[in-house]
């Protein structure tokens, strides 16, 4: 069923993420110790100065919000799951009205029935694979299946079980400084969740610093820097077109030295498929552990939800290369498809650590399996 359905679909286009312009080639592959010093630490009351001398368009921010643990749990909690439902708005209809509309003038599942969930299933951007490993369940539950209310039962307990098969996010590391090498291609929303994701450890009182090593992509360390301000942490950087793995050691090394919490190493953007610039990001891996055994202690990988099924090729190819210990989902709002979500879950044996629903720094969510799929229904 699902090859007739995906053979018609085949000469629709994938979305292509963007890709970035190309090196003249790798850097050498043995890293020695900069012997000039770092061009620039930036604490946070500095990197307002720098901000002002940026010609980079500032994103719409409301004024500054009070930290997240000081708003009521109950009212934070329910405007989450609102910003959740509302990113998920157009997988929920495919999920809850266009099953209700398979039971119209029909009371027991049939053929017809599944192969049209099958259908549906597959355009919610939940994939061949998974699709048909679902149907297959449910075929062989059809018989408790009374309903459309009886069908959404079901579903959740299919879906739910993928995220509960997955492993546990690993916890806090006890090292110090705690490092997180953040990649993916261009485009995905990269830079923003580093952003976010130094307001929201600022928040909770530790001393968070970021790695400028995206030194190829025009703007991307004034971005960065920008970042770096709103979210109180500290920023390296180096000048354009600088060595990134210099970068990186460089920035470990001023943690070290400042006592800081965590590290958020930005990487350039690079197409999964040219195996040269892979190599780059590799070489910034093998640079952090000669500085700091076990670094980096994380590796996030970025995805944006509105590539679809082209995010989880990508999710494969920096697994294989990187060994990915978590996953970052982005652009959840509404224009996505969050079947992907389940894809990616039901394919890859990686923790998916959250989801942004939104622009603002608390719509990017810890990923919380058992909300999301309430929210799909």
């Amino acid at each position: 069923m699902a090859f007739n359905w995906f053979k018609k679909k085949k000469d629709q286009p994938d979305e292509e993420a963007a890709e970035s312009p190309e090196t003249d080639g790798i850097a050498d592959e043995a890293f020695h110790e900069p012997e000039a010093p770092v061009d620039e630490v930036i604490e946070p009351q500095a990197a307002a100065e720098c901000k002002d001398n940026l010609n980079v368009p500032k994103e719409k921010t409301a004024s500054p919000r009070p930290p997240a643990d000081d708003a009521p749990t109950e009212k934070k909690g329910r405007g989450l799951f609102a910003r959740l439902k509302s990113g998920l708005s157009k997988t929920r209809k495919i999920l809850t009205t266009d099953i209700d509309d398979l039971f119209l003038g029909k009371k027991l599942v049939d053929d017809d029935m599944l192969e049209d969930l099958e259908e549906l299933l597959i355009t919610a951007d939940m994939g061949v694979r998974t699709t048909m490993d679902i149907m297959e369940r449910i075929a062989g539950k059809r018989s408790r299946i009374a309903g459309a209310k009886e069908l959404k039962a079901v579903l959740r307990e299919e879906i739910l079980a993928y995220f509960e098969a997955l492993p546990a996010p690993s916890s806090e590391a006890a090292a110090k400084p705690h490092v997180v090498m953040v990649v993916g291609v261009n485009g995905v929303g990269k830079t923003t969740t580093i952003g976010k994701l130094a307001a929201h450890e600022s928040r909770q009182g530790k001393k968070v610093l970021i790695a400028a090593a995206d030194t190829f992509r025009a703007a991307a360390i004034e971005q960065m820097t920008i970042w770096a301000e709103r979210a109180g942490a500290d920023i390296v950087r180096h000048k354009d077109h600088a060595d990134p793995a210099a970068v990186a050691y460089d920035s470990v090394d001023a943690a070290i030295s400042r006592g800081t919490d965590i590290v958020f190493v930005d990487t350039a953007g690079r197409l999964h498929t040219k195996v040269n610039l892979m190599e780059e990001i590799k070489k910034i891996q093998r640079t952090l552990a000669k500085r700091l055994p076990e670094a980096p202690h994380e590796v996030l990988l970025v995805l944006d939800a509105t590539t679809g099924q082209n995010a989880l090729s990508q999710a494969k190819m920096f697994n294989e290369a990187l060994g990915v210990t978590g996953i970052a989902l982005t652009k959840l709002d509404g224009t996505a498809k969050g079947g992907i979500v389940v894809s990616i879950c039901s394919s890859l044996n990686i923790p998916l650590k959250y989801i942004g629903v939104g622009e603002s720094v608390e719509d990017l969510q810890p990923f919380d399996p058992k909300q999301f799929v309430e929210a799909l229904f």
